[in-house]
């Protein structure tokens, strides 16, 4: 039975670059760290997470989920996340894996199987589970044919569902079957997420947002914020927030024109949620993440 120590050498094979590597195999990247990381802002997508060597923790409007080899991370929505790994070294990097999830293929999987379709009550976006020895096992499996790039087109998805199967019938399975369920609140909970994602420049219409989701404007702030931890303003807020910061890291834009391109009005508000979110005014934070910059990890 294959376990971390395998997995962690394999991952430190093929990511030999600081920040995340993508892979020949589909929806499948691995990730690597020397050093303890300062918080990174992020939007994570719906994805199954795994540490191999290392600890991280992942902050989600306040609330801290750190995790480690022994356990695995995963995401049913669209999040935006504060990620920072906690302990890595030279000798000993942090090592991670992260493999996106397919609404369509946990949709199929749970046809095939016959596995539980009743709605299952909306609960929060990300949650951590014990590692197991079989998901494990696939997950080493899956990685080892990165060494195989002819086999990963007719093995990869076998595998990839072997994994699936796991998750779903694992602790974590509530949220990987609200993902498959076209007509679950979470999808509905998606739906309003990926109408604010779209128009996060607009000013904010939370008739719009529930006619997107086909929800109630009070069923809507329940389920989206015990799915998000946020209420939907909130979360359009902080998508505005890390554009800007991307904006004025990339482009070198001034503080009020990128506050203006992602919709804000006045400058003085805009300095100040910025300054909330991020811990210091928004130049002052540019000039802080160019002196050492933020890696992706996960």
């Amino acid at each position: 039975m294959a376990d971390t120590t395998e997995l962690a050498a394999l991952i430190a094979r093929f990511a030999t670059d600081e920040g995340v590597t993508a892979t020949a195999a589909p929806r499948l990247s691995l990730f690597r760290a020397s050093r303890p990381t300062e918080p990174v802002h992020s939007l994570y997508e719906p994805a199954f997470c795994i540490i191999a060597q290392g600890r991280k923790q992942v902050m989600l409007n306040g609330a801290i989920y750190g995790y480690d080899p022994a356990h695995y991370l995963v995401v049913s929505v669209d999040l935006p996340i504060v990620a920072q790994v906690t302990e890595a070294s030279d000798d000993e990097p942090y090592l991670g894996l992260r493999l996106d999830l397919d609404p369509a293929a946990l949709s199929a999987m749970m046809i095939e199987h016959g596995l539980d379709r009743r709605d299952i009550p909306a609960g929060p976006g990300l949650g951590l589970a014990r590692m197991t020895p079989d998901l494990i096992d696939a997950v080493v499996r899956l990685t080892r044919l990165l060494d195989q790039p002819d086999d990963i087109g007719a093995l990869a998805p076998l595998i990839e569902k072997e994994i699936l199967y796991r998750l779903m019938t694992g602790d974590q399975a509530s949220r990987l079957r609200q993902i498959a369920l076209a007509d679950s609140k979470l999808s509905q909970v998606n739906r309003a997420i990926d109408w604010i994602r779209r128009n996060f420049r607009e000013p904010f219409r939370i008739d719009s947002v529930c006619d997107a989701a086909g929800m109630s404007p009070s069923a809507l702030h329940a389920h989206f914020k015990t799915v998000t931890a946020m209420s939907p303003l909130q979360y359009q807020k902080q998508l505005r927030l890390q554009e800007a910061r991307r904006l004025i890291l990339s482009q070198a834009r001034d503080a009020a024109s990128a506050g203006h391109a992602v919709g804000y009005d006045s400058p003085s508000q805009f300095s100040r949620e910025y300054s909330r979110l991020f811990g210091a005014p928004p130049l002052r934070d540019a000039a802080k993440l160019r002196e050492a910059p933020e890696l992706s990890i996960g």
